[in-house]
């Protein structure tokens, strides 16, 4: 595997989407990608435990996992350069340069040890990447790898919508569709089927009456 980004249609049509967007992402998101902030407040890193986040946007989430965990070092890897370039300026108006490393690599097949100096994470963070990445089952298995023994994996992403009213959910699929994002309804099975394959346990949690869903995967020690 390389950690090379592929310089193939995902990363031009994420640099291409967010070129601009990138410059209001973390002031219009905030309305709508929910339960960020909880799976943040729910990570909770040993001493000294290590961090990434895959697809890791503006930095938006690696700068609160920073400041909220003080003495974990922070990773983050994004297949978008021009979301990197917003994440940099962010990490160091933050004076966090010196604990957040950034690095562009493609989310389905990376190498820590190449990317960051690192063998495996203590805890991995994806958030609302996954509804974006046609391989997203791909990502979840690689980042079940790439854990430390004992390492959780911590997702939150749109949920199955199951006890949604049928017209707002009707609205809200329509307008995602607009920024190329599809909720994964399957996600809580592919979790758990991950989870079996790799010997670890699986934990889903439906919020906002399944608008968004947070699922944990932890590897055994």
């Amino acid at each position: 595997m390389s950690a090379a980004p592929r310089r193939d249609g995902a990363a031009s049509l994420m640099d291409a989407m967010y070129r601009h967007q990138r410059h209001v992402y973390d002031a219009s998101r905030k309305f709508y990608l929910l339960g960020r902030d909880r799976l943040i407040a729910e990570l909770a890193p040993p001493p000294g435990g290590t961090i990434l986040e895959i697809g890791c946007g503006t930095g938006r989430n690696l700068i609160k996992i920073a400041q909220a965990y003080p003495g974990r070092p922070c990773f983050g890897l994004d297949v978008s350069s021009a979301m990197l370039a917003t994440a940099r300026k962010s990490v160091a108006r933050a004076g966090l340069s010196d604990r957040i490393v950034l690095r562009q690599a493609d989310a389905t097949a990376f190498d820590p040890q190449a990317l960051f100096g690192q063998a495996g994470f203590d805890r991995i963070v994806i958030s609302y990447a996954l509804s974006m990445i046609p391989p997203w089952r791909g990502v979840i298995e690689e980042a079940a790898r790439r854990l430390s023994p004992g390492g959780e994996l911590h997702i939150v992403d749109f949920g199955d919508q199951r006890d949604l009213p049928a017209p707002f959910r009707a609205v809200l699929n329509r307008w995602l569709a607009l920024f190329h994002v599809t909720p994964r309804g399957d996600l809580e099975a592919v979790v758990e089927a991950v989870a079996q394959a790799s010997g670890a346990t699986a934990a889903t949690q439906a919020l906002h009456r399944g608008y968004a869903t947070h699922a944990t995967l932890r590897r055994a020690t």
